[in-house]
């Protein structure tokens, strides 16, 4: 079996059935499997997928402070941007085109630590990271973690379902895992550890990590505006942090070839370009899949990319040394050699 294909833990039902379809499990099967993999008193290996959940749940109270005491539309307004703009843009920067692709690199590991640390943390690396490398490699087929062919729930509940890592890989293996992590500067486990704890990621770090950091930033929207202002912009990373789990499912076409011509030119998968997630996180699905290690992914007019921006400001600044960015390569293969085929008599 190749190394991508059993990088995953599998589910209890299964990637796909003797005849290599898609198992599609029922809701109360993608539940009976979340539930089993967060349980911690079942095996502490499940650390990393209730650490997932957890945060989520650590959310609620600051989520009904702000709705049941601080409401005003002002401050609903402010948490609503953070989450659907700010949250959504840095997981693009940090998450998908730094941490999965290696689309740039830092100068210094202390601009590594701010970018990573921009926003409030809301899940582990690992997580997103070895899942979404398996996600690329079999986009739209069993063993795609986040498949949208599965539906909605299967999409909303991979995190916890089919995201962690396997907890019997060898030590070479592991290696493998651990290298797609590695220039991330978290703390890795070594294989003995690997063996106790089920993971790439040591516990104790990102605990620690995840405190530190919204300690700092309920201190900082604090001082700016009280706590108020604290609990609607911990309200909108929930609301960010809950909604995202959907992106997968509506980027993918609901599980349904739904490419427009012109816009869509990778049909090799089911992704598409779609103007929200594109807007706000720089998150045009379809070029991405073309150009997956490029730190651009808006490369037609109007195709705003503010995760770009960022990136490529950093690089002004000397943050970033160095990023790949293959908007010319799209536009000679993709626009420029249709303009020329169009205008043929």
């Amino acid at each position: 079996m190749a190394f991508i294909d059993k990088v995953l833990q599998q589910p209890s039902y299964g990637w796909s059935n003797q005849q290599g379809e898609l198992i599609v499990p029922t809701t109360k099967e993608l539940y009976k499997e979340a539930f089993s993999r967060i349980n911690v008193f079942k095996s502490k290996k499940n650390w990393v997928s209730a650490l997932s959940w957890l945060m989520a749940v650590c959310l609620l109270p600051f989520a009904l402070l702000a709705f049941f005491k601080y409401f005003t539309i002002q401050l609903f307004t402010i948490g609503f941007l953070y989450g659907i703009l700010i949250m959504s843009t840095h997981a693009t920067i940090w998450f998908h085109r730094y941490s999965t692709h290696k689309a740039y690199t830092f100068s210094h590991p202390i601009w590594r630590f701010i970018t990573q640390n921009l926003v409030l943390r809301t899940f582990p690396e690992e997580i997103y990271v070895v899942s979404h490398h398996v996600h690329h490699s079999k986009s739209d087929q069993p063993g795609d973690p986040y498949n949208a062919r599965g539906g909605l729930m299967y999409c909303m509940l991979s995190d916890v379902n089919h995201q962690s890592i396997a907890k019997d890989l060898n030590e070479e293996e592991f290696a493998k895992a651990s290298g797609f992590l590695k220039h991330t500067g978290i703390r890795i486990n070594n294989y003995a550890k690997y063996l106790n704890w089920g993971s790439v990621a040591c516990p104790y770090y990102t605990v620690g990590l995840w405190v530190l950091n919204w300690s700092f930033w309920y201190a900082m929207f604090f001082l700016i505006g009280g706590h108020g202002l604290a609990c609607s912009m911990f309200t909108g990373a929930m609301f960010w942090f809950v909604l995202v789990r959907a992106f997968n499912y509506t980027g993918h076409g609901k599980g349904e070839v739904k490419h427009v011509e012109g816009v869509d030119f990778d049909r090799r998968n089911l992704s598409i370009n779609q103007s929200r997630p594109g807007f706000f996180s720089g998150e045009w699905h379809n070029n991405h899949h073309l150009y997956p290690s490029s730190a651009r992914a808006g490369f037609l007019p109007l195709q705003i990319d503010f995760a770009w921006m960022y990136i490529y400001s950093l690089y002004k600044l000397g943050a970033v040394s160095s990023y790949r960015d293959n908007k010319a390569d799209f536009l000679k293969k993709y626009v420029n050699q249709r303009q020329y085929e169009n205008a043929q008599p």
